[in-house]
């Protein structure tokens, strides 16, 4: 188990699931690959690009995927850090024979920007683009909100 402190926050721990290397299963029923669950912090990010680096290494996907997965996780748990409110976010990773389906989870609710946008909003600006990009990349995608928080689903075709 891996610790992560954030600093901005005053640091509550995180755990991480090692990745394990999995066949495809001939039911056709989903496997998991890897679970977190993170402090919701600008930290959580990063280990989060790097947990999925690691996952499509250790189980050979496609680069395509690999760089699907990480602008994926990066554009979902950005939201969760900046406007769930929720203390932490879980994010799974499971796989079937012909995609891999990312769940970002958290138990916040929506707030807006403490402070407005200074670039206005189009394909050039660095903010504002997140789920667009995320559909850029998945084939489907879906986000549920309830009482407990928000689960944005994200497929990847292999």
């Amino acid at each position: 188990m891996k610790k992560v402190m954030c600093p901005s926050r005053g640091g509550p721990s995180a755990s991480e699931q090692e990745p394990r290397r999995t066949e495809c299963p001939r039911t056709g029923a989903a496997r998991a690959l890897a679970v977190a669950t993170l402090p919701a912090c600008p930290r959580a990010v990063s280990r989060l690009r790097r947990l999925m680096a690691a996952v499509a290494l250790s189980h050979r996907l496609p680069a395509a995927a690999e760089e699907a997965l990480a602008v994926i996780v990066s554009e979902l748990a950005t939201n969760v850090v900046l406007h769930s409110g929720s203390p932490d976010l879980t994010v799974t990773l499971t796989a079937d024979c012909h995609s891999l389906t990312l769940e970002v989870r958290d138990q916040g609710r929506w707030r807006d920007r403490s402070a407005p946008r200074c670039e206005a909003t189009d394909m050039d600006a660095e903010f504002g683009r997140g789920l667009a990009l995320v559909d850029a990349y998945a084939v489907d995608r879906s986000v549920r909100r309830d009482a407990g928080g928000t689960l944005v689903r994200a497929v990847v075709a292999l």
